[in-house]
């Protein structure tokens, strides 16, 4: 208690007074954001997760700066864009000053019990346990029965928090994530295996050869194509792969609904804010592409749910349609418990939304997928972007010549057909090298405000 109380003099100060809530924060890993019930899925199962979409806020235009899992979360943690974590491998560690910026540390510094269970992601290790009260972070592939483990893992956290006691428990699922080495790929807990197998599973119109075709070479030779190759080959092959990986989905399911379950029975389901997402995106065979990394709409978009049982009843059941980011969460933990968010971090605090209010928003934000390139084992190329509202550009960053898309996502929100070269895309290549340029010269100490 003495170090807890010393760590308290370090964190931001608070904003308020009132009562701080518990902060649950359920992240899934490769669950784009339509595979929900709640979002429409015409099969996907997902009762649990829907009931937290219907007492809360679901956020229909939710993205990742950056479509790979250990970028994703790193974002998640500190708020920060890839090119000022920088994390852009699985084997680096966040920096000393990116640490101090992250969610975990302040939250521990201000008093909060901090628990990490599942997936880390960051540094090739599990989660860091100076960073938290409890961990049981890893850093292994999906198997069998994991979601249940971690599930029960979850429920002994909170089983051994007193009820007075404010905690912020992070579970990382690896599910729906696909066990690469396997042949089978996706291996679901044996308790979802007769889920549905009398159900036809729709094939997107994406599909069709002709968009691979149309796919730079490097994305056609890439890893994403290979992985196509062990999922997505032929009609049967399809069905099962992704009935498979629905499969997953249905388990992490059942877990959230075994999590919220004992957050009733201690009582402390009406002060603790529920914040459900995932890391990135997911190809289910659209463009004849597998897994994410690439700035198209499948690879980028994520759930975002996010449910305050303090708010008012009007809310509950709620959408918004601003462009919220994975760097918004850490900011928004921290508005949770009362604190300030260090000026330095990129996100927003989300919380003036999930109250039902309309402040000024962005119109933009900047994509990067830097993750080096390992051929012949691993080739993802790297990508730079805009995504605005209404536009989106695509810089193909190591292509010569350089290869450059423009999407008009009004006119065109499946990015069928390119825009030409012209004022449209050479405007959206100003706005790249501003955010660049901004991006470059970020600095832990100084406060960040979006290029304008």
């Amino acid at each position: 208690m003495q170090r807890r109380a010393f760590l308290g003099t370090l964190a931001p100060a608070l904003k308020s007074a009132t009562p701080r809530p518990n902060i649950l924060f359920l992240l899934t890993d490769d669950q784009r954001a339509d595979l929900l019930g709640c979002a429409g899925h015409p099969v996907l199962q997902t009762p649990h997760i829907d009931s937290i979409a219907a007492a809360g806020v679901r956020f229909t235009n939710n993205f990742c700066a950056t479509a790979i899992c250990c970028t994703s979360r790193a974002s998640i943690l500190t708020g920060l864009h890839e090119k000022s974590h920088r994390i852009s491998n699985f084997a680096t560690r966040l920096s000393p000053a990116c640490v101090e910026l992250s969610y975990p540390h302040l939250l521990r510094a201000a008093g909060y019990k901090t628990g990490f269970i599942g997936k880390y992601g960051v540094g090739g290790d599990g989660a860091p346990p100076e960073h938290f009260d409890v961990s049981h972070g890893h850093p292994g592939p999906e198997r069998p029965g994991q979601s249940r483990e971690l599930g029960r893992q979850a429920i002994d956290f909170l089983d051994r928090t007193s009820s007075n006691e404010n905690f912020c428990l992070s579970v990382s699922f690896r599910a729906p994530h696909a066990r690469d080495p396997d042949p089978k790929q996706y291996l679901y807990d044996p308790e979802e295996a007769n889920l549905y197998r009398d159900i036809q599973i729709p094939v997107p119109f994406k599909a069709d050869p002709k968009y691979f075709e149309r796919l730079p070479a490097s994305v056609q030779e890439s890893e994403s194509r290979a992985r196509w190759k062990l999922r997505f080959t032929n009609p049967a092959h399809y069905q099962e792969s992704v009935k498979s990986y629905f499969r997953l989905i249905a388990g992490v399911d059942a877990v959230v609904g075994d999590i919220l379950k004992k957050l009733n029975q201690k009582g402390v389901d009406d002060n603790t804010v529920v914040v459900f997402s995932s890391d990135n995106g997911y190809f289910l065979g659209e463009r004849g592409l597998a897994d994410k990394w690439y700035l198209y709409e499948e690879s980028i978009r994520t759930p975002l749910i996010i449910h305050d049982p303090r708010a008012g009843a009007r809310l509950r059941g709620t959408t918004r349609r601003e462009m919220t980011l994975n760097l918004d969460l850490s900011p928004t933990f921290l508005s949770l418990a009362g604190l300030q968010s260090p000026a330095a971090v990129q996100g927003r605090d989300l919380t003036s939304l999930t109250r039902g209010e309309r402040p000024v928003w962005r119109k933009e934000w900047f994509y990067s997928h830097l993750f080096p390139a390992t051929p012949p084992r691993v080739t993802i190329p790297r990508s730079e972007g805009i995504r605005t509202d209404k536009l989106k550009y695509i810089q193909w960053i190591d292509s010569q010549p350089l290869r450059e898309e423009a999407y008009d996502l009004i006119r065109d929100p499946q990015e069928i057909a390119p825009l030409p070269d012209g004022k449209v895309q050479e405007a959206l290549r100003d706005r790249w090298s501003v955010w660049n340029q901004a991006l470059a010269g970020w600095n832990p100490n100084t406060s960040w405000r979006d290029p304008k």
